[in-house]
C-alpha cells in the first residue's frame, strides 16, 4: 500500500547482489514477465524484490512486523484498563482519566517527523531497533512511576515512541513483492488484533492478583523480543539480475501535505480527513466505552467512582476484542461484492445503530453482544479505509495521502477520551449519541466520495 522509500544509492543492500553469469541474466529476464528490464539493463528497486519472491526471509520478517503491531496494539488497549485503575488508587477525576488516554495519541501524532527522518538518515531497522529499546524502557519506568504525574510524561513518552510503529509497515512493504502487499497487510490487522486479546488475556492473568503495575511492565514483553528479533538473515535463495539498479520513483522532488489540498484533490482530501479522523474517534472511543459501561454499575459511592475488575469484566472484554478478527475478513468478503465506499458506509451505519441502542438495553448478555458487533464493524472500517485511500491518490501522492490520514486520525483519537470517559460519566445518552452521529455523518461523507481507481 506504501511506496517503496529506500533511495537506490542506498543499494538496498538485503535484495541485491550482483552476478557475473551473462546467460543466468538471460533466464532470469524470461521468469514470467516478472521484470521488464529495458535495453540499457537497468531494473527498479520493486522489480528486483518482485524477482526475489516470498521466501523464509518475508516469513521472518511478517512475525517480526507483527511482533511490532502486537505492541503498539497492546499500548492502545491498556489505556482502557489503567484508566479506570487510577481512578481507583489515586482518586484521579475523569478528566484526568481522559487526559491519560489523550496524551499517548498527542506523543504519537507529533512523533512521526521525527522518526522519518531519523528513519532517512539512518534506516528503517535502525529506527525501529532504537524505538523498541525506548518503548520497553518507558513502559517498564511507567510501571514504577510514584505518582499521576510521572505517568502522565511517561504515557507521553509512549506515545512519541510508538509514533515510529508505522515505519514497521512501511519496511515490510518495501520487501514484498507486488502481488503480496494486499494480502500482508490483511496480515498485519491480524497481528493487531491478536495484540489486542493477548492484552486482555494479560490483564485476566495478571491484573488480579499482581495489580496494574505488573501489568503495564509485562505487557513490554512484546516489544522486547521484537527488539532482539530485528537483526535477522536476509535471504531467499535467489540471486539477483546484472544491470544497473534505478530507482522507480522521483526522489528529487519531496511531496508536502499541501499538495493534497489542491484544487482538483481538495475535496477527496476533506472528506478522507473526516473519515479517518470518525474511524479512530469511533474505535477508540468504542473500546473506552466498552470497560465504563462495564464498570458503571458498580461504581462504589464510598470512594468517589472507583469500581475495579472481575474476572468476568476480562472475559466479556475478551469475547468483544476477539470481534476484530471476523471483522477484518467480513470487510474484505463485502469490498468484492459491494465495493470500498458502499462497504464503508454500510459499516457507519451499522455502528450507528449498535451504539444509538447501547443506551436502552440493561442485560449485560445483550450489551456485550452489541458491543462485539459494533468492535468487529468498526475495525473492519479501518481496514477498508487503508485498502481505499491510496487507490484514490495517484501514485506519487500515495504515501503522503495515507500519512496525511493517519496523522490527522489522531486528533479524533485525542478527543474520543472526553467522550467516551467524561461525557459518558455525566450522561450516558449523550456520548453515546454523539458517537451516533458521527457515524451517520461518516455514512454521508462515504456516499459522496467517489469511487476508487482501482475497484473491490
Amino acid at each position: 500500500m506504501r511506496n517503496v522509500e529506500r533511495n537506490a544509492k542506498h543499494g538496498h543492500e538485503e535484495v541485491v547482489e550482483l552476478t557475473t553469469s551473462s546467460q543466468h541474466h538471460q533466464e532470469l529476464l524470461n521468469i514470467e514477465g516478472e521484470l521488464d528490464v529495458n535495453s540499457s539493463d537497468t531494473y527498479t528497486v520493486q522489480q528486483a524484490v518482485n524477482l526475489l519472491g516470498f521466501g523464509w526471509f518475508h516469513v521472518k520478517l511478517s512475525l517480526i512486523v507483527g511482533l511490532c503491531w502486537m505492541a503498539d496494539s497492546m499500548e492502545m488497549t491498556i489505556l482502557s484498563i489503567i484508566g479506570p485503575t487510577m481512578q481507583c488508587d489515586w482518586n484521579i477525576s475523569t478528566y484526568q482519566k481522559a487526559l491519560m488516554t489523550t496524551v499517548v495519541f498527542l506523543g504519537m501524532m507529533i512523533s512521526p517527523l521525527f522518526w522519518s527522518q531519523l528513519s532517512h538518515r539512518y534506516g528503517r531497522k535502525s529506527a525501529l531497533t532504537f524505538c523498541g529499546v525506548l518503548l520497553v524502557l518507558y513502559s517498564l519506568l511507567s510501571s514504577v512511576a510514584p505518582n499521576f504525574i510521572w505517568l502522565l510524561i511517561l504515557r507521553g513518552l509512549v506515545g512519541f515512541a510508538i509514533g515510529c510503529t508505522p515505519q514497521s509497515v512501511t519496511l515490510y512493504a518495501e520487501f514484498l513483492p507486488s502481488k503480496y502487499k494486499g494480502k500482508c497487510v490483511v496480515l498485519m490487522d491480524c497481528f493487531w488484533a491478536l495484540g489486542a486479546c493477548f492484552e486482555i488475556t494479560l490483564a485476566l492473568a495478571v491484573y488480579p492478583n499482581f495489580g496494574w503495575r505488573w501489568l503495564l511492565g509485562l505487557s513490554a514483553a512484546p516489544l522486547l523480543l521484537f527488539t532482539a528479533l530485528t537483526p535477522i538473515a536476509k535471504d531467499n535463495n535467489r540471486q539477483m539480475l546484472i544491470g544497473r539498479l534505478i530507482v522507480d520513483y522521483e526522489t528529487n522532488s519531496p511531496v508536502q501535505m499541501r499538495t493534497l489540498l489542491k484544487p482538483e484533490l481538495r475535496k477527496i482530501t476533506l472528506l478522507l480527513w473526516f473519515l479517518w479522523m470518525s474511524c479512530a474517534f469511533c474505535y477508540y472511543g468504542l473500546v473506552l466505552i466498552t470497560v465504563e459501561l462495564f464498570l458503571k454499575d458498580k461504581v462504589n459511592s464510598v470512594n468517589q467512582g472507583c469500581s475495579t475488575f472481575n474476572t468476568q469484566d476480562f472475559m466479556d472484554l475478551l469475547w468483544i476484542t476477539f470481534s476484530e478478527f471476523p471483522g477484518i475478513f467480513v470487510t474484505i468478503a463485502i469490498i468484492k461484492r459491494c465495493g470500498k465506499k458502499k462497504t464503508m458506509a454500510m459499516q457507519f451505519l451499522i455502528f450507528s445503530g449498535c451504539v444509538s441502542i447501547l443506551s436502552l438495553i440493561k442485560s449485560r448478555i445483550y450489551t456485550t453482544t452489541v458491543l462485539f458487533i459494533a468492535r468487529g464493524v468498526i475495525s473492519g472500517l479501518f481496514q477498508a479505509a487503508y485498502i481505499y485511500t491510496p487507490e484514490i491518490y495517484p501514485k506519487n501522492l500515495r504515501a503522503v495521502g495515507v500519512g496525511g490520514c493517519s496523522t490527522i486520525a489522531r486528533i479524533g483519537a485525542m478527543a474520543t477520551p472526553f467522550v467516551s470517559q467524561v461525557l459518558l460519566h455525566n450522561s450516558s445518552s449523550s456520548a453515546l449519541n454523539i458517537y451516533s452521529l458521527v457515524g451517520l455523518l461518516s455514512a454521508v461523507a462515504c456516499i459522496i466520495l467517489p469511487d476508487s481507481k482501482i475497484l473491490g
